[in-house]
């Protein structure tokens, strides 16, 4: 899949925080938005490393940070940070949402439990 192609950027976020830490009661570090379906999952230092395994899985190799501030893409399949439009509204999760997070379920210990 051309970059082009792997990049939509029509398409909004499935939310504001990792779809399946949400779902099962897990956390994240930080977030990273597929820049082809939106589909919000955590990145390759939280726990479960839901963006590169949604990356893997669906075929969808370009994720964008979704960290305040940040606009950077990441091609899973090259290793390698790319270059790619705006995307849709909205590009970061809400500023009042913690980090790590999300509020409640992080364990006092996080620190701990990071991937290197």
């Amino acid at each position: 899949m051309s970059i082009e192609s792997a990049i939509r950027p029509e398409v909004p976020p499935s939310g504001t925080g990792c779809v399946e830490c949400e779902a099962t009661g897990g956390w994240w570090l930080h977030l990273r938005r597929c820049a082809n379906c939106g589909h919000v999952g955590c990145c390759d230092s939280s726990p479960s490393q839901h963006a590169s395994h949604h990356a893997a899985d669906a075929g969808h190799p370009v994720a964008q940070s979704f960290e305040p501030g940040e606009d950077w893409f990441w091609d899973y399949s090259s290793a390698e940070y790319v270059d790619g439009p705006e995307l849709a509204p909205a590009r970061e999760h809400p500023r009042d949402q913690p980090t790590p997070g999300p509020r409640g379920a992080v364990p006092a210990d996080w620190e701990s439990k990071l991937n290197p």
